[in-house]
Parts: C-alpha cells; structure tokens; sequence
C-alpha cells in the first residue's frame, strides 16, 4: 500500500511524461502482481463497488477533527476537494502501513464501503487514524470513486511494455475489455505466448489528428483515402467462434444492444474483425446523436424502439480476416479485402438485414479544392467533415500523427452569457472550471448548455477571479454568478430536446473566447438556436418521442 501512494505521488507532481513512465516502471518491479492488478484497475478509470458516499466522508471528518460544519464547510471551500479537506484535517499516528495494496483493499476498504450508517462512519475514523495525510487523501480517492491520476491508458500501457518486455501492441490488446483486478487478469497478460486466447477482445482503437494547417500541407490528395466522417459510435465488430461482439471505443461491452446489427453480421466469416461507427440511419441518411443515444441506454431493445430508431455499421476497415491480423497491411489492401468479404456477406443477407451492414464510401475527388467542396457540403449530408487516411497507413494504436487526419467543418458559435459556475476536478479542484450558460427569452437568460474546455489557463484563473468576486448565491457545489460575462460558445449542431428546459440541446460545447467587447444585453436569443434548427436538413432535425 505505501508503494502505491508513493506511486500516486510520483506521478501527481510532475508533468513530465518520462518521469511518470519511470515512476510506473519502478512501481511496477517492486510490487507483487496482485497489486499491479489493482493498481491497473484503478489507473484504467475503473471504481471500487460499492463507493462510500461523500456526506460519510463530510460527517467522518468533522467527528473525527471535531470541528463544526460550518468550518468543514469555510475549509472544503478554501481547498476545493472533499478527499483532501477530509485528509488535512484529520490527524493520524502515520503509522507505516505493511500490507500490501490488495490486502488493504479487502481488509480495510471493501468492508467500510460495504457498511453502513455509524458503523461505517467510525471505520473511517479507524482508519484514518493509522494513516499520515497523503494515505488518507489518497483512500478518501479510492473509496468515493474519485480516484483520478495524471496517467493515460497509452502512458500506463508503456509501462507495463517496458517493464514485462511484452510488445507494447500484445499489451494494449490484452488490456481491451474490462479489466479485473486478480491474478488471474496478470497472468494473462504477461503470458509469453502471444496467442491470445480471448475470443471476444477487439484490438486497440487506431484514432486521428485533427488537421490544424492548411490541408494542402499533407500532399498529393491522391496519396488519400477521404471519407464523410459520421456522427455516432465508433466501434469494433468482432466476429469469433459463431458469435458476434461489439465494442465501443471506450472498451465497453455493446452486447444486446444493437441486435440488428448482431443478427446482420451472422453472414460473416469467422475470425473477421471490423472497425468502423454505429449510426443511427432512416430513410438512406443518418438521424441525429440525440436518437442514437436512446438506443446506447439499452441493454434491450423493444419492437417500438426498433422500428423508430433503426441503426446500421458503417465498416471503416478490416482487421482480421479468417484468423489473420491485417493491421500491419496498408489501408488499401485492408479496403480492398474489406470490400471482398462484404461483397461475399451480401448473398448471405435476408431482406430484414439488407443495408445493415456497409461499407463507408470513399469521396473520390482530383484535388484539394474539390475535396473542400465536397467537404462544404457535409452538412447537408448529416456528417461533421472528412476523414482524410493515408493509404499506404497500417492500423496503429492510439493517435500516431501522419496517417490518419479530421478535417470537420468549422462549428457553429453563439454568444452566450455565463450563469453558474462549479470547480472542476484533480489539479484543477480549486479553480471555477465548469460553467452553466444561457441565451436570452423573452426578457430572461435560459440555460441552454455546460462548457468547461477552451480557455487557456491564465483565462481560467482570470474567470475564476471574477466568478469569487462576483458569486450572487450558493447551491452545493454550484455558485450562481452576476449574469455580466459573455462568452462564444461553438458546437457542432443543435437539436430539439424535451429534457432541458431551453427545449434544445447542442453538441460538443465548448468555449471559442472570451468576448469583453460584449456586454450581457448583447449576447444571442433562443430563436437563433431554433432558426438554426429549422434550417438544418431533415437529417439533423429527424426526432422521435417514445
């Protein structure tokens, strides 16, 4: 347990991502595998179950400082994470703590997390009395479910490369999934034999950068394939043993939600591996994200359901083929193969699951100029720009910059007015970083959409100036300010919704600048949003109501 919080500090206070590979590599050779599960576990985003609610930790805190609530409360404001303001002002022996990280976890915070009321309340006590301040701030993480350290999945997956000699490819599969925290989790992934033996694990995501110079930049357009880059669920659809898996981006499980496109890929030959996106599509042309996400929320879809919101897959790439990994392959001998094996399923498919499998079409064009035309019309087409891949492009993991390019139309902005403010999370828990804006109504200010990216960090401490100076009234964690900044919000498109109150909902907020050359009274009105809507084409503005 001590090496993991030593762990915890190593990679908290720096920046530097060499140092947090060494920090992992060194953790990583000392400690017994049960614990590298757990740590793994925790470092993946992944939660313990059950957590232990935060007004335990509140109540905890002040009997064990016995400090009243009103102090508590002046001092989680001052400092700005619960975790850490129950830490501080807690004293504790900082006995050493000898057990191990998994042996902590089962003997110590699994049966306070599976307590309840006093009982739990004076285990934490307990607890916290054995531990210095840094322990303590970092069980508080793990037993509220918010545990969160500057590492990502890429960085965590070096590590364990570098330090397993493992091909830093075998570990990123072997990673795909959920992810248990045993021996028995390790053991498969350390295993020499790079067989794998997981039939339902898809590969790691290859991803793209958007473009940020001139298009022209890049080369020849013919060195290209460029498709429409869709709005919805990217995906992996894993075809093994007589049985189809489907995996999202985020490495969760899609199973029973999408049957259609289950049954659809029955045709398929063992051993295929698609990648491609999950949309949500009538009358040839995709519907919105906001129809889509109905059927995310599903682990089983009814009739009604079915027929309002039909989905189909659009197939990117191709993988696997009869047992074979083909990223290594360039992209034009995966399309040309992929568009083999999806000729070859077309005879197979009845006249229900026709059309629910495809394959994305290329947008041929000559040049740059008319890919840009092409790419105007977008819109239009229900689609966010162009996907521009290199076609002599393996299938890599993560981002690797020079194959894969976004090259989305510029987004929609409005000038709205900030109206409530919540300080965000990890290093940035002491500074206002999420903010609630509205656009005008009928004489009042809307709420209409949350940002909280966009600003450099000089602006984010300037706001966070102004939001202290110029907070009006409390609710929680949320501070409602003088409705006086405005900001350009850009999004991606809006839609009608009926379960905000503005009665619209927009896509992918965020913060374009600050505009101190407006005042409050000049920002946008809600009828620009619906103007926006009613000008949209059917695809964008397609809904339905269950």
């Amino acid at each position: 347990m001590n090496d993991f919080v030593e762990l915890f500090r190593g990679l908290d206070e720096t920046t530097s991502t060499n140092a947090k590979l060494a920090a992992l590599v060194h953790y990583f050779q000392q400690a017994p595998h049960e614990d590298i599960a757990h740590a793994i576990y925790f470092m993946s985003g992944n939660k313990l179950t059950p957590t232990v609610p935060t007004r335990v930790l509140r109540t905890a805190a002040m009997k064990a400082s016995g400090i009243p609530e009103w102090l508590f409360e002046e001092t989680y404001e001052w400092v700005g994470d619960l975790a850490e303001t129950t830490a501080a002002i807690v004293d504790g022996k900082g006995v050493p703590v000898n057990s191990t990280l998994s042996d902590w976890i089962e003997r110590t915070l699994q049966p306070i997390a599976r307590s309840s009321g006093d009982q739990q309340v004076d285990m934490l006590i307990d607890a916290w009395s054995c531990l210095t301040s840094v322990q303590r701030f970092v069980m508080n993480k793990l037993i509220t479910g918010s545990f969160r350290v500057g590492v990502s999945q890429k960085l965590l997956t070096r590590g364990i490369s570098q330090w397993s000699k493992i091909p830093n490819e075998t570990i990123a599969h072997r990673m795909m999934g959920r992810w248990e925290p045993s021996l028995a989790s390790m053991n498969r992934l350390l295993n020499a034999d790079a067989r794998d033996s997981d039939i339902s694990r898809p590969y790691p995501f290859c991803l793209a950068h958007p473009i940020a110079g001139d298009v022209m930049s890049l080369g020849a357009p013919s060195d290209y394939l460029a498709e429409w880059k869709w709005d919805g669920i990217r995906a992996q659809l894993v075809r093994r043993n007589n049985t189809t898996y489907l995996w999202s981006r985020g490495e969760e499980s899609l199973q029973g939600g999408f049957p259609e496109i289950e049954t659809a890929s029955e045709v398929l030959t063992d051993g295929t591996v698609l990648d491609g996106e999950i949309l949500a599509w009538t009358k040839d042309r995709p519907m919105t994200f906001a129809d889509l996400q109905k059927r995310i929320q599903r682990k089983r879809v009814g009739p009604k359901l079915l027929r309002d919101c039909p989905v189909v897959f659009i197939a990117y790439d191709l993988l696997e083929s009869n047992g074979e990994d083909l990223r290594s392959q360039p992209l034009a001998e995966r399309r040309r193969l992929l568009d083999s094996v999806m000729q070859a399923s077309i005879g197979c498919r009845d006249d229900a699951s026709a059309g629910t499998l495809r394959v994305s079409p290329s947008v041929p064009a000559d040049s740059w100029d008319e890919l840009k035309a092409l790419r105007s019309q977008a819109r239009e087409r229900g689609s966010e720009g162009l996907m521009l891949k290199r076609l002599d492009s393996p299938y890599g993991v993560g981002r690797i910059t020079g194959f894969w390019w976004k090259w989305k139309l510029d987004p929609y902005s409005i000038d709205a007015v900030m109206l409530y403010a919540q300080r965000g999370h990890g290093r940035r828990a002491t500074l206002f970083t999420d903010y609630t804006f509205g656009v005008w109504h009928e004489g009042s200010l809307v709420p209409f959409a949350k940002a909280y990216s966009g600003l450099t960090e000089e602006e984010i401490r300037v706001v966070d100036r102004w939001i202290r100076e110029n907070t009006i009234d409390k609710f929680g964690p949320v501070h409602a300010v003088r409705p006086e900044m405005v900001m350009e919000i850009a999004f991606e498109n809006v839609q009608p919704s009926t379960r905000h109150k503005s009665g619209i909902a927009v896509r992918f907020p965020r913060i374009s600048r600050i505009r101190s050359d407006k005042t409050a009274d000049q920002a946008d009105t809600l009828d620009v949003l619906r103007n926006r809507i009613a000008a949209a084409p059917e695809s964008i503005t397609n809904h339905h109501t269950e």
